[in-house]
């Protein structure tokens, strides 16, 4: 399998700064669901922390939710309540990351910004 290449939406950036001024392990936790949650489960290997969001998929793009997410500032190891949306492309494995939040704060993804990032990803192709 091709190495896979990261991007981060500029909302994700905003996102991660703001959650990682409250969970101070945060960024070394997010490195690490990357490669042991992200990169295994788009290499074969269903480790059951990455699901397919229904309803965002396109022909070339697919959009997952992280549920397994451990964050050792949080008690409850992959259970900490934390969630990542990422939009995979298919064709050249680029991953970009559009969402974190914390499900105490927000109990779902914002679908909206899931649709925009599907609907500009597909327009630039074309």
């Amino acid at each position: 399998m091709a190495e896979i290449i990261f991007e981060e939406s500029p909302e994700f950036q905003k996102d991660l700064k703001r959650l990682s001024k409250r969970f101070r392990t945060l960024n070394d936790d997010f490195e690490r669901v990357k490669k042991f949650a992200i990169c295994l489960f788009h290499s074969g290997i269903d480790n059951r922390a990455c699901f397919e969001i229904p309803g965002c998929v396109t022909e070339r793009y697919s959009a997952y939710k992280v549920k397994k997410f451990a964050c050792r500032s949080l008690k409850g190891g992959a259970n900490s309540g934390l969630r990542l949306i990422y939009i995979y492309n298919k064709l050249n494995h680029k991953i970009l990351f559009i969402e974190i939040y914390y499900k105490g704060d927000q109990s779902l993804e914002t679908r909206s910004r899931i649709d925009s990032y599907l609907s500009y990803l597909d327009k630039e192709i074309s």
